[in-house]
């Protein structure tokens, strides 16, 4: 082996060191946040996987509520009309009789 010959291979090998090093920082990185994220959900402090469906579901019942409430006031309305109703009735019968 020449002397330039080996210097190549050093270059190389300190190069797919490097490499390496890289892609073991990366993986540890990853490793890292997976685990915290893991940690954090289990301990029950983390936020809920299903945050999105959480909200779509509150914007569901938040609608439904204004609906209903809605509804409840138009149904109240109808029964102080028919009460109205009633009464003129049972008025106009007391005073025939």
């Amino acid at each position: 082996m020449s002397r330039a010959s080996l210097r190549a291979d050093l270059a190389n090998a300190q190069a797919r060191n490097t490499r390496l090093t890289a892609c073991i920082q990366q993986l540890e990185k990853r490793l890292s946040q997976a685990l915290g994220a893991q940690a954090w959900q289990e301990s029950g402090l983390g936020a809920l996987a299903d945050i999105d469906d959480l909200q779509r579901r509150i914007t569901r019942l938040e609608q439904h509520n204004v609906e209903l409430t809605s509804a409840l006031e138009e149904a109240r309305s109808d029964l102080d009309a028919a009460r109205k109703a009633n009464r003129d009735l049972t008025r106009a019968l007391n005073q025939r009789g």
